[in-house]
């Protein structure tokens, strides 16, 4: 049972800065592109960012210049820097881990980002 454990999430005021970290077992994180998507309230789940195995990374235009995603491979771990934070940025996140060898991708259980004043 592969699983993905998300953190860093909470209440923060417009302008302010979240970080997000997701964990993994080092079998999976090794060979897998870590991302995040995001749920608002009544929205569709969207795509915030994503890192590929050799670094690559691309993001969601609303989220340019504001948001950096990175990864640790010796802590197993992918980060979601949050900077500038606005309301409609108010979400459930949840990490993502994609094994392109086996076209199998994997979802944690999401941590919740509101900002609000």
């Amino acid at each position: 049972q592969v699983q993905l454990v998300e953190s860093g999430g909470g209440l923060v005021q417009p302008g302010g800065s979240l970080r997000l970290s997701c964990s993994t077992s080092g079998s999976i994180f090794r060979v897998s592109a870590m991302g995040w998507y995001r749920q608002a309230p009544g929205k569709q789940r969207e795509f915030v960012a994503r890192i590929a195995t050799n670094d690559f990374t691309n993001y969601a235009d609303s989220v340019k210049g504001r948001f950096t995603i990175s990864r640790d491979n010796a802590k197993n771990t992918a980060y979601l820097q949050m900077n500038s934070l606005e309301p409609e940025d108010t979400a459930v996140y949840h990490c993502t881990a994609y094994v392109t060898a086996q076209n199998t991708g994997y979802w944690g259980q999401g941590t919740q980002v509101t900002v609000s004043s």
